[in-house]
């Protein structure tokens, strides 16, 4: 009989991970449905934290979920997303006799011969996998991505407990159902388990941004690449902290702008965004330019949600209500109350808002933050009155982009004339000429969708 492989999705693996999850998840779980069924008032900043603290002791997927749902606006309430976003995913190290027995199922016994140096520690830690610097023997710097062991059976069980926790938030607050969410998050995370499919994410992206001398793309080394190695040239640069720092108000401002590009241009010529804008994927060099990096969790979106975006920007800057209502019914919204567009377009205003002056200005103006948690605040109490909500999937990556994002510009203190350069990146925007170009991007880089 053939040996399985040492990452298949096995029982026992996932047995493990419930062991290790499934006290901290049930407990929350319970702890809620008790309080529902004993009809106690529930206190959603003492539950917030309660999940919190039942995600902090743990690693792994859980902990990226938890990440990615804290920053989508209307996934979670306002005090789960902010106690939630306090979470840190400080994966531990592999030591070097795991890392060397890793490698050599990768690439096989006297695999340091391929290289001419490989960093015994790791330069960065995540979730899924860490990176070694190494050096090819023509002297290339290469940085060398090695998944942690066991993730398959881990982010499938880590999947069935967030379920746990959905079913129970889904209870206590109906404003949202999050079985869209789920599913989303749960098809991106199994993708990102593929470093051969991120391989392929990288050829995508260098031929969307190769006419873009702001961003940079690091080249796959695939003699050195497997399904669970992914072995890639070194791109030097500083943090984005750092260099914001100590930089001038035009420096900052032409990071944003290529951080903009780096993001946006993909998303508005072929349909694809970056859906992790984590300050770890991405750094800075010293002529502002930007290296892009992790191409795990790629989105490519159908053409007509990305013309219903547009049509739905066009909406709110012209007061057209059958635009915007065209618009939501193109992402997936069927069946919309007047009441239901009036909630949504509360939403829309506020999000687009900083694409709607023709002058250069920060991407959250005068008290933002309360602007902004009033305005969640406003729009989950409708929807809840409402009879609730289910997002379109296509929402998950998207919001979780444009939020992450926006909080770079806000840690820049860029000042740009957003306007400007929205309606620089979707000038000319034409459906059939995106679904061309969309099919060509896919097959160049040998990613079906």
């Amino acid at each position: 009989m053939p040996k399985k492989p040492a990452d298949e999705n096995t029982l026992t693996g996932r047995v493990k991970r419930y062991a290790q999850v499934g006290g901290a998840i049930g407990g929350f779980a319970a702890r809620m449905a008790g309080e529902r069924v004993l009809g106690r008032k529930s206190d959603p900043s003492k539950n917030a934290e309660s999940l919190k603290i039942a995600l902090g002791g743990l690693k792994g997927p859980l902990m990226k979920v938890a990440q990615i749902l804290s920053s989508i606006p209307e996934a979670l309430p306002p005090e789960y997303a902010q106690e939630l976003s306090q979470l840190q995913a400080n994966a531990p190290h592999m030591g070097w006799p795991f890392v060397n027995r890793r490698m050599t199922t990768e690439l096989g016994e006297g695999w340091k011969e391929k290289f001419k140096s490989f960093s015994r520690e790791a330069v960065r830690a995540a979730s899924l996998g860490q990176v070694h610097k190494a050096v090819s023997h023509d002297g290339q710097a290469l940085a060398c991505k090695l998944q942690y062991p066991d993730m398959d059976s881990v982010v499938e069980a880590d999947l069935r407990q967030l379920k746990v926790v959905f079913a129970a938030y889904k209870r206590m607050d109906p404003a949202i159902d999050p079985s869209e969410i789920h599913a989303e998050i749960a098809a991106r995370l199994k993708e990102e388990l593929d470093y051969q499919n991120e391989a392929r994410n990288l050829a995508l992206y260098r031929h969307m941004l190769a006419k873009e001398k702001g961003v940079h793309v690091p080249d796959v080394i695939d003699a050195l690449s497997t399904k669970r190695l992914l072995t890639m040239s070194w791109m030097e640069g500083e943090s984005i902290k750092d260099v914001a720092a100590k930089s001038d108000q035009e420096t900052r401002d032409a990071i944003a702008v290529n951080m903009f590009r780096a993001w946006y241009l993909p998303l508005y010529k072929y349909g694809v965004i970056h859906g992790d804008p984590h300050l770890g994927n991405y750094t800075v060099r010293a002529d502002t330019t930007i290296n892009l990096m992790d191409f795990g969790c790629i989105r490519i979106f159908p053409p007509m949600f990305i013309k219903g975006v547009i049509d739905l920007f066009h909406a709110v800057q012209s007061g057209e209500r059958e635009m915007a209502v065209a618009a939501y019914e193109t992402w997936g919204f069927p069946d919309l109350s007047n009441e239901m567009i009036d909630t949504l377009n509360i939403w829309a205003s506020f999000i687009y808002a900083p694409l709607m002056e023709d002058r250069p200005r920060l991407i959250e103006e005068t008290n933002a933050a309360g602007q902004g948690r009033e305005t969640v605040g406003k729009v989950h109490k409708e929807l809840k009155r409402l009879g609730g909500v289910k997002p379109p999937r296509e929402f998950v990556l998207m919001d979780r982009a444009a939020v992450g994002l926006g909080s770079v510009f806000m840690h820049l203190c860029a000042k740009v004339n957003w306007y400007r350069l929205f309606s620089e990146t979707i000038s000319g925007f034409d459906v059939d000429v995106l679904t061309k170009a969309q099919s060509a991007a896919l097959k160049k880089a040998h990613l079906t969708h």
